[in-house]
């Protein structure tokens, strides 16, 4: 009879320990995250390729190449990091996401598949850059008249001046958008 009952606690303590884990985990793993995103689909553990695309023959692609500048607007920022993501197309899931460090002169580059979009508003990649001492998190708004800022972006990064707004050219199925960004 001994062997039962303490077979029965130990399931019972086993039960409360794993519920309690349960229930903890993404109260622990949330301590640990340095900056919350104000945008959905955020995840700091992002590839480090810089080709999304699902595959090469995908008929329709954008990409985004741009330099990250220091505070001041013109001094590049070498060796920052860029995460970027955005819906995957026909899709309500963020699975296109890259993790990128910029070059000796601030450069990143990156390219992907045309992102899809939700209900009401035009497509978008986000983006949160970083570096030692600081972190700033925008977007890039993609649509067929162009690529544009939101006014967040153009508060933040007046100091760009010419730089500041998005170029883009379309040529047959793809598109290239230059995007600065300072931090």
């Amino acid at each position: 009879m001994n062997n039962t009952t303490s077979r029965r606690l130990f399931m019972r303590n086993s039960a409360f320990a794993i519920t309690g884990l349960a229930v903890l985990t993404p109260v622990l793993t949330s301590a640990f995250t340095t900056s919350e995103s104000p945008y959905l689909g955020y995840n700091q553990y992002a590839n480090t390729k810089s080709d999304l695309r699902a595959g090469i023959f995908n008929t329709n692609s954008v990409a985004v190449k741009g330099i990250i500048y220091e505070k001041d607007g013109i001094t590049p920022l070498k060796n920052a990091i860029v995460e970027v993501w955005h819906l995957s197309p026909n899709s309500s899931k963020y699975r296109h996401r890259a993790k990128l460090q910029t070059n000796e002169e601030g450069k990143y580059e990156f390219i992907t598949d045309f992102p899809n979009k939700e209900e009401g508003k035009s497509a978008r990649i986000f983006f949160k850059v970083s570096n030692s001492e600081d972190s700033t998190f925008t977007e890039l708004i993609l649509n067929s008249s162009g690529a544009h800022i939101t006014g967040v972006h153009w508060e933040k990064n007046q100091q760009l001046g010419n730089k500041l707004f998005p170029k883009k050219e379309d040529f047959l199925n793809q598109s290239t958008v230059q995007f600065n960004i300072s931090i």
